[in-house]
């Protein structure tokens, strides 16, 4: 199912454990964030012919982690469309680490995923209308990216924030550290709507990310505490 955000701009669900994907649609590029698992490839297709396009017709896949619910579906894009995602994650990706094994919970072969462009921080992807910037925020992943457009004040932000300030368990290669870092750098830019990985979306983004502070600073104390 897919809901229009803005012109040009949908969000994409195809059910859990899928994540949302979500579609750009430029002047010059067509970019798709998070492709969700494999198994959920066929309703993300067919949205996107509903929508007027066909697979062809995308420019670009980025993942925002290195997660199987946000990148399983690269399986079929792969060789169709060039995959991108910050070099952290990509390296998991591309390897099948232990990181990227946990995919077999969701039934997915963990092998054999391809990643053509290695990101950093701070990197631009300019569609010709959406001047997307990437802001690497590890903490839940070592990988996880953000991506920011600064004309609109948007934020998709993968499992890094969600909406009320929820905040996502930190994997085997986070850290909390890292995590309240990533928050932290996240308040100080102008974001009026933050399009999260999962639940909704929202407009409240300045107390969402104060109280996600809160939240992994909690976290953090609770777990210093068990050591």
């Amino acid at each position: 199912m897919y809901t229009k955000i803005m012109p040009n701009l949908y969000s994409i669900k195809t059910g859990k454990p899928s994540c949302i994907s979500y579609l750009i649609l430029g002047d010059q590029m067509n970019v798709l964030v998070d492709s969700g698992i494999n198994q959920n490839f066929e309703i993300l297709k067919g949205d996107i012919e509903e929508l007027g396009l066909e697979i062809n017709d995308l420019s670009l896949v980025i993942n925002t982690h290195e997660h199987a619910d946000h990148f399983g579906a690269n399986r079929f894009l792969q060789k169709i469309v060039p995959i991108i995602t910050h070099r952290y994650a990509a390296t998991k990706i591309v390897s099948a680490d232990d990181e990227v094994l946990l995919c077999r919970a969701h039934g997915h072969d963990p092998t054999g995923y391809q990643v053509h462009i290695w990101l950093e921080n701070m990197n631009v992807i300019d569609t010709g209308d959406w001047f997307l910037k990437i802001f690497h925020t590890p903490g839940h992943t070592s990988g996880s990216l953000c991506i920011y457009e600064p004309r609109r004040r948007i934020l998709i932000s993968g499992d890094t924030v969600f909406a009320r300030g929820t905040i996502s368990d930190i994997s085997s290669s986070g850290s909390y550290g890292e995590y309240i870092n990533s928050l932290a750098r996240l308040n100080t830019m102008k974001i009026d709507l933050l399009l999260p990985g999962h639940g909704k979306i929202s407009n409240d983004v300045e107390r969402d990310i104060e109280k996600a502070i809160e939240n992994a600073n909690m976290k953090h104390e609770a777990f210093l505490r068990k050591k």
